[in-house]
């Protein structure tokens, strides 16, 4: 008796199941085209944009030290650097020694940089009305339907 692939779920995907994740993709694709619209609008590169909401949105606290920014956006630490060098310049985030171990580098939004930020963020919101609760839906079906297939 062949044992197949112990990777693989017993029964294959559906015509259904790949239309249910296509579809999923999509919407969520058109919204992250809307994010890179809105950012580049407002003068900022998409991960632009991504580096100053992860920062002020970071966990716990409103900055990030280089190496967490890297992973947020899933960059090498010299990209982020790079990153932070171009919003510097720009008057967005500003450099200081971490607050709990002086050898790193803690960066934060200026005033200019969460006003940037605000304003796209209010994009994004009103966005998020709109398709949120289409995403919420697919995903809770795929999760759904994929686990029971």
């Amino acid at each position: 008796m062949p044992k197949g692939n112990p990777d693989l779920p017993p029964n294959p995907p559906s015509k259904e199941d790949y239309e249910l994740i296509a579809e999923f993709r999509y919407k969520l694709r058109l919204f992250l085209r809307f994010s890179e619209e809105a950012a580049h609008r407002n003068g900022l590169t998409p991960q632009q944009y991504q580096a100053l909401l992860a920062i002020e949105g970071f966990p716990g606290q409103n900055h990030a030290t280089v190496g967490e920014l890297a992973e947020r956006l899933q960059t090498a630490h010299h990209s982020a650097v790079g990153l932070i060098d171009r919003l510097e310049k720009r008057g967005l985030v500003c450099r200081n020694p971490a607050p709990d171990d002086g050898r790193k580098v803690s960066v934060t939004l200026t005033r200019e940089g969460r006003a940037v930020l605000e304003k796209i963020f209010r994009l994004h919101r009103e966005e998020l009305r709109s398709v949120g609760p289409q995403l919420a839906q697919l995903l809770h079906k795929a999760a759904d339907t994929l686990r029971i297939s």
